[in-house]
């Protein structure tokens, strides 16, 4: 679940909210790629984005959505695992929120508690200005309004 979570938060600079809303019927799966939906967001302007197969990531997704449970009777995407199993119970926004605190303290990063949900959008967002988007399309990406807030993101990139 954390490492779903976490690309799919990164390649489509999801809101935690958006991350909890998912359903299984807003991904499709196209062979090389994902093309995944966000139907309900902040500024009410949905988004789509795509995740292509760079190292495992859609193996990770497949193997994830195949051990999801045949009794779970709502759509959410993500669900809760104890034990080692996947319950029918959908994971909330506070769980889904400390997916980049989990991987901060995997990593012995210091400060873990530094790491909040909003993280993914950051993280996302200075990517894509690492690797040279324009910020139209940054903000594009990101369901921004504003070029104040997505230039805020990009000062914080390497390349600029």
């Amino acid at each position: 679940m954390i490492k779903v979570g976490l690309i799919l938060g990164i390649a489509g600079a999801c809101r935690t909210d958006e991350l909890v809303n998912l359903t299984v019927d807003d991904i499709e799966d196209v062979g090389s790629s994902l093309i995944v939906k966000i139907p309900n967001t902040k500024t009410k302007i949905p988004r789509i984005f795509v995740v292509t197969d760079v190292g495992n990531m859609l193996e990770l997704f497949r193997k994830y959505l195949s051990l999801r449970p045949p009794h779970v009777k709502h759509k959410r995407l993500f669900l809760y695992y104890k034990a080692g199993k996947c319950s029918s119970q959908p994971v909330g926004k506070n769980t889904m929120g400390k997916i980049p605190s989990v991987v901060a303290s995997y990593l012995k990063l210091p400060d873990v508690a530094c790491y909040t949900g909003h993280c993914l959008r950051r993280s996302s967002a200075t990517l894509l200005a690492d690797a040279g988007v324009d910020i139209t399309t940054i903000k594009r990406h990101a369901g921004w309004k504003s070029t104040t807030v997505a230039e805020g993101y990009v000062e914080t990139s390497i390349e600029n």
